[in-house]
């Protein structure tokens, strides 16, 4: 996967720039994009990315170049077509069909849109089983998540390229076997967004205050586990179950409050099987819960506290 087709200049344009030049020193990136400063732009951003690599040197040498059009920027040798344009189906799917024709038919198709699927954006195309979702969180050459999500049309071959990529240089790939809108990652985001929205409107704290509270506690504890295996280890030996059972009044009385996850008639009170299903998967993902749990947890906080305190007062 030497030759990568950037489309799209912005923020996660460049920051895929950086994530393959640094992962893959010897690939060689074409970048498009319609601005006429091109070039410019990416030699006063893009520096700020890669922070081994020497950008003039990058495009003196030709491993970095920019394209004006698509077509010098597609050629029968590229490996990977990577799309970050605007968020705006009608731009995408008028895009895709010309990519394709130029595109091998071994090239690989991959669009980083925040939510507009792959199973819209490829209506137009000849073969629209060829493009995937990859969608990095910003920025995506730090942040290791990478979701992969394929139309219902995508092959498992085509999938499986795409984890085998991104796990090869040590990143996170996680397949979502269902196309929704805005993803996993959007969907968690913008939960928590509205449920802190809703309590600085209600006066309950302010934004300073829903923001420290996060830092402080959430964002430390879920760098670490996610919320399935964090409460878990909540429960003790008897794991997720046994914290639901312990605390489904409240989280029953917060939802019911929130009145957010459409879930009314399968709540926990009502017996709900999501809630069998949830436990049944948490525990054969995480086994039993054991002490030396506690131990890494509390061992890994600590260090991740200790960084972040240190971090922040080197910028103050």
């Amino acid at each position: 996967m030497s030759n990568i087709t950037l489309i799209g200049a912005g923020t996660i344009g460049l920051s895929f720039c950086a994530l393959h030049l640094t992962h893959h020193p010897t690939s060689k990136i074409i970048i498009h994009d319609p601005r006429p400063d091109l070039a410019a732009h990416i030699r006063a951003l893009l520096p700020g990315y890669l922070l081994t690599l020497s950008v003039d040197a990058l495009l003196a040498s030709g491993q970095l170049r920019t394209a004006p059009t698509l077509e010098e920027a597609i050629t029968p040798e590229t490996d990977i077509v990577q799309e970050q344009g605007p968020e705006n189906p009608a731009f995408k799917t008028a895009l895709w069909p010309r990519v394709e024709a130029l595109a091998s038919d071994a090239c690989l198709l991959w669009t980083s849109t925040s939510g507009i699927p792959a199973s819209v954006q490829s209506v137009d195309m000849k073969d629209p089983g060829r493009l995937c979702v990859v969608h990095p969180f910003n920025p995506p050459h730090i942040m290791p998540l990478i979701e992969v999500v394929p139309s219902p049309l995508t092959s498992e071959t085509l999938v499986q390229k795409a984890v085998d990529y991104f796990e090869g240089i040590q990143y996170k790939p996680v397949v979502l076997r269902k196309e929704c809108k805005g993803f996993v990652l959007n969907r968690l985001a913008f939960a928590l967004l509205r449920e802190a929205c809703h309590l600085v409107r209600e006066g309950v704290t302010d934004v300073k205050g829903i923001d420290e509270i996060v830092e402080n506690s959430l964002g430390i504890r879920w760098s670490i586990k996610g919320p399935f295996a964090s409460y878990h280890d909540g429960g003790g030996k008897g794991g997720l179950g046994a914290f639901v059972a312990n605390l489904e009044g409240t989280i029953q009385n917060c939802w019911d409050d929130a009145g957010t996850l459409g879930m009314q008639d399968e709540m926990l009170g009502g017996g709900g099987k999501w809630k069998d299903e949830v436990v049944r998967q948490t525990m054969e993902a995480y086994g039993e819960v054991k002490e030396q749990n506690f131990v890494v947890r509390d061992r890994v906080s600590r260090d991740v506290i200790k960084t972040i305190r240190e971090g922040k007062a080197k910028t103050d």
